[in-house]
């Protein structure tokens, strides 16, 4: 446990989803482990992944993804939901999503993948379930863009929907 509740709920979320260690030859991520793919990773080595605790993996998600972003800025369901789905798209995809939610919650904000303060306004300005109820149908949105683009991922669609919609 850390020092912040907030990333304590999200990081445990985060890795309920992402498991343990993934070596699917069909998955273009490759070797991952704690969400952490190798190939995006160039720091790791195969074997330092493979080794990774869960404490290891909850300090890296700590200093890589939550202290670089102000997610704890946004109302507590939407910063857990964003925070999660950051990981499969990256956090410039995902703050897009919360973008495109907030224009469908009737506040328009730039589509820029930046969480600055106009973003984080607007997202505060809106009533947290409709937000959230947005941003998961604009998650959803984007791995059926993926699935529309890159039709042999069709087989993680159904995984990727329940994880939008959770």
């Amino acid at each position: 446990m850390s020092d912040d509740p907030l990333f304590d709920t999200a990081v445990a979320l985060v890795l309920a989803h992402e498991g343990g260690l993934h070596d699917d030859p069909r998955d273009p991520g490759g070797l991952t482990h704690w969400g952490f793919a190798l190939r995006e990773n160039p720091d790791l080595t195969a074997a330092a992944l493979r080794a990774m605790t869960r404490a290891e993996a909850e300090a890296r998600y700590r200093t890589r993804w939550w202290d670089r972003y102000p997610w704890r800025r946004l109302p507590r369901p939407v910063a857990l939901k964003l925070f999660d789905l950051a990981v499969p798209i990256g956090p410039a995809n995902a703050i897009r999503a919360l973008q495109r939610a907030c224009r469908a919650a009737g506040r328009a904000v730039a589509e820029d993948g930046k969480l600055g303060d106009a973003t984080i306004g607007t997202a505060a300005s809106l009533p947290p379930d409709l937000l959230l109820a947005a941003l998961k149908s604009e998650l959803a949105g984007h791995f059926r863009s993926i699935v529309a683009t890159e039709p042999h991922k069709a087989r993680f669609l159904a995984g990727w929907l329940a994880r939008a919609y959770g």
